[in-house]
């Protein structure tokens, strides 16, 4: 299986999440619930979980790629897409594709924990680009994404 060992060459650096958030309910129940999930589909494993808080801007002219690698596999078991926030955007519609491309769902993450939860290694996913609704305004799309593999 092919996967986003280095999401499609685009070096990503993350800055810590902050406490508060890290601390927060909404992402304590986020983990409660993949954790459920990734119990339910192997038992009796570790998970080794990783958070990445995603903000994907986009200006009049030139569009921003939530994933520039394009529809891939991710390399875990199990992967969460939360949404947190779309501001004055259009586009950012999430592809789930089989292993041969071919499409099983399009959908667009609208609404503030709006998720899409992902068998990493039975689907591919992607995000179509973003744009400006309104070219004169700010533009982005922030996403909190959390991964499970097995440890």
């Amino acid at each position: 299986m092919v996967h986003n060992s280095l999401n499609g060459g685009v070096e990503r650096w993350f800055a810590p999440v902050e406490q508060p958030i890290g601390d927060g309910a909404t992402l304590h129940a986020l983990l409660d619930v993949g954790r459920a999930v990734a119990d339910r589909q192997v038992p009796g494993k570790d998970w080794f979980v990783e958070v990445h808080q995603f903000r994907i801007e986009a200006v009049a002219g030139a569009p921003g790629y939530p994933t520039p690698e394009g529809v891939h596999h991710d390399g875990v078991d199990l992967v969460l897409i939360g949404m947190v926030a779309r501001t004055n955007l259009l586009g950012g519609e999430t592809l789930i594709t089989n292993n041969a491309g071919g499409e099983l769902a399009r959908f667009t993450l609208q609404d503030r924990l709006d998720t899409a939860f992902i068998d990493d290694a039975r689907v591919m996913h992607g995000v179509t680009p973003v744009q400006p609704a309104d070219p004169g305004a700010a533009s982005c799309r922030d996403v909190l994404v959390i991964t499970w593999k097995r440890a």
